[in-house]
């Protein structure tokens, strides 16, 4: 009104219901503000798909008496916003619900991701994840995975983990092999196939790999195999210990798998005999 209108302060300020000195010294933000708005940024910038709830799940243990509102009216005003993505429109098809899993190593579901290197070198990278906790039990990377490459992963990871009960895949021939279905008759653990066509019947494991395509395989341009395992390496170790999950309270999958097996006193690590689903 005064810029635009010529209107006298006083009487800008009276019908605004603003006081002169208010006006005339507007707020400026104390230390521990600045400090929260800069965390904010770095946050937003070193992890471009979090939106500001997830920001605040990173930033309450530094900060744990700011809450969400707070950081949301920093995140809007340091312009951060997560851009939306366009939805693709696809032809109605029948959903299969997929079952729950009750505990860690019920379910592990995988899949294949690909990429290359920056010399058009293909990259295959198996992804395995826990359905309970959303734990990623394994990423492998290589030039090429066989059937039985896989089976030699999964005896890795179960070292530390215990088999699981019942692994999820689709019907590549990685896991119809011979060789893979020789492991799961081994070691009593039930494989459940999806239909062909149908990825969202193993939707777990295709919600995980768009978040690993988005938040490293986009992110990263890798000259070399071994450059590519140490990068991948180190975003699982992010996912796992760091990054919170929305649906298990919003802490990250490690600690939420921790304290179920505390709570359930061991009954996650079961003997291969055990694991078998009737």
């Amino acid at each position: 009104m005064v810029e635009e209108h010529h209107l006298s302060e006083r009487r800008a300020c009276r019908l605004v219901g603003l006081s002169r000195d208010s006006y005339r010294h507007p707020p400026a933000a104390d230390a521990a503000t600045r400090e929260l708005a800069g965390r904010i940024v770095e946050i937003a910038h070193a992890r471009r798909r979090f939106g500001y709830r997830r920001i605040h799940d990173l930033l309450r243990p530094q900060f744990p008496g700011v809450n969400h509102k707070r950081v949301w009216r920093l995140y809007s005003a340091a312009n951060t916003a997560v851009r939306k993505r366009k939805k693709v429109r696809r032809p109605p098809a029948e959903r299969v619900p997929l079952q729950l899993a009750r505990t860690v190593n019920e379910v592990w579901s995988m899949d294949f991701v690909s990429d290359s290197t920056a010399n058009g070198r293909r990259l295959k990278c198996l992804t395995v994840a826990d359905d309970f906790s959303h734990e990623c039990v394994d990423i492998t990377v290589d030039y090429g995975i066989s059937g039985e490459y896989v089976t030699r992963l999964l005896d890795r990871a179960a070292v530390f983990r215990g088999y699981p009960a019942a692994v999820r895949t689709d019907n590549g021939p990685e896991f119809t092999s011979r060789a893979f279905i020789a492991w799961t008759q081994q070691h009593h653990v039930r494989h459940l196939l999806i239909e062909p066509g149908k990825p969202m019947q193993n939707g777990y494991i295709e919600s995980f790999n768009g978040k690993f395509r988005d938040e490293c395989l986009n992110e990263h341009w890798f000259q070399t195999l071994q450059q590519a395992r140490e990068t991948i390496a180190h975003w699982r170790r992010d996912y796992n210990e760091v990054r919170p999950h929305s649906s298990i309270g919003r802490m990250p999958p490690a600690r939420f798998a921790e304290q179920h097996r505390r709570h359930a006193g061991g009954a996650a690590h079961q003997t291969p005999a055990a694991n078998e689903i009737t």
